[in-house]
């Protein structure tokens, strides 16, 4: 039986091609997921207490990380919530850029005792900043601050290193892929997991669903409780 968390409930909810990129070699933005999908990443949002994203989904993609959906916000406001849930950044050495969409109230950026201080002046006034580690953002540490300000659902929207990290650590509890209807290749093209990569103990997924979504597939496993 998994131990009472003292962490978030950690998912990764990303899309995919069908040859596993999540964008192309040039790390730019690749429509991937269909409208019905891009709806279901919107309720997921909407029902979580914080998004997250490292630093290099950022600056490739300039997400906002708000939730679109008109009747999704009223019925946070109804329950008593901020309209989004709380913005997360991973960014080591806080290199956010300070006319970023994600930036703005309710939006939390982890950064390491590294940062350089002429970039945490011109994010601070824009953002709340929370140092976590000396040359990487400690995740544990970060998780567990976050539980301890209310955080308990915690929806991670890539990138590929930042979902190795914390695959690595053990720290995500279910993973939802979209996998579309397209190719698109490259071997220097991140993939769902990059980093070092595993050499043994591989992590061994649960498969809890499979159902077809637009012209793709939707696929929900679940991880198991301690870190490879």
């Amino acid at each position: 039986m998994r131990e009472a968390l003292t962490r978030p409930f950690v998912f990764i909810n990303s899309a995919m091609s069908a040859d596993g990129k999540i964008s192309s070699f040039e790390r730019s933005q690749v429509r991937i997921s269909g409208q019905m999908d891009l709806a279901r990443v919107d309720r997921l949002r909407a029902e979580s207490d914080a998004v997250m994203v490292g630093v290099g989904t950022v600056l490739a993609d300039d997400p906002s990380l708000r939730v679109k959906s008109r009747s999704s916000r009223e019925a946070r406001r109804k329950r008593g919530l901020p309209e989004d849930p709380l913005r997360i950044i991973a960014d080591s050495r806080a290199r956010t850029p300070p006319f970023a969409k994600v930036l703005g109230p309710g939006c939390l950026i982890a950064v390491t005792g590294s940062a350089p201080q002429e970039r945490l002046d011109r994010l601070s006034s824009k953002c709340e900043i929370i140092v976590c580690g000396n040359e990487h953002v400690d995740l544990t540490e970060l998780f567990s601050r976050l539980f301890d300000r209310g955080v308990k659902r915690l929806m991670v929207e890539g990138g590929a290193t930042l979902n190795w990290s914390l695959l690595k650590l053990g720290l995500v509890d279910e993973l939802y892929v979209y996998m579309g209807a397209m190719l698109i290749g490259g071997e220097t093209a991140p993939t769902l997991v990059d980093g070092p990569g595993f050499k043994e103990h591989f992590p061994r997924l649960t498969l809890n669903s499979a159902e077809r979504l637009d012209e793709g597939v939707l696929l929900k496993w679940s991880l198991p409780s301690e870190p490879p």
